[in-house]
């Protein structure tokens, strides 16, 4: 055992984890397995062995269950930012850009099933929409200043809210419809769904 709390444990070094940020890898191992499970199949056994570590290991950086899904979701609202933002400055920004996050967000939902879901039912006291700047993830922050900069000059903030509401429900409620098989994960629907994405806020 050393004396580094990220490198203890080990279950074998030719196959095991070896160095490093533990935390991350821990994190990194449990997205990897939502691929192809869901949250309620997913244990930190199960995470601890993907990455070659004990569980006690895992227990110095998430102490249950809860704490890992917290970083997960953590880490999905990161990935979703992301794939909006490139989606966004691939599209030249404006009123094209904004309608390309959200279909982003439907393809996004569409290829990571369970951490989706998992983020949408882990979310800050007060839910994602009202939480302050410190405590919103990454995408909803994009969210709403890409509304902020469409809207008209002098939009109140109830009117901003509302715009954000709307523009989220549309694809929210379009990714959450595919991914329940109700209506077919057609790229042609996403397409015509998001054409008016924002410019009815």
């Amino acid at each position: 055992m050393t004396s580094n709390g990220n490198s203890v444990n080990m279950l074998g070094a030719a196959r095991g984890y070896h160095h490093g940020d533990l935390r991350a890898a821990l994190v990194s191992a449990g997205l990897e397995l939502l691929k192809d499970r869901s949250v309620d199949d997913l244990s930190l056994r199960e995470v601890a062995r993907k990455v070659g570590v004990s569980a006690t290991a895992v227990y110095r950086h998430f102490p249950d269950k809860q704490a890992l899904l917290y970083a997960l979701c953590e880490q999905g609202a990161a990935q979703l930012a992301r794939v909006q933002q490139d989606a966004m400055e691939g599209a030249g920004g404006g009123q094209a850009g904004f309608d390309e996050t959200g279909r982003a967000y439907v393809r996004f939902a569409l290829a990571n099933p369970a951490l989706f879901r998992l983020m949408m039912t882990t979310r800050p006291p007060g839910g994602m929409l009202d939480a302050d700047e410190t405590a919103v993830n990454a995408a909803m922050r994009l969210l709403r200043q890409n509304i902020a900069s469409l809207l008209p000059p002098g939009a109140t903030e109830d009117e901003q809210r509302m715009a954000v509401i709307k523009s989220w429900a549309l694809v929210h409620g379009l990714a959450m419809l595919m991914l329940d098989g109700q209506v077919p994960a057609d790229e042609r629907i996403i397409d015509a769904m998001t054409r008016p994405f924002a410019s009815n806020c």
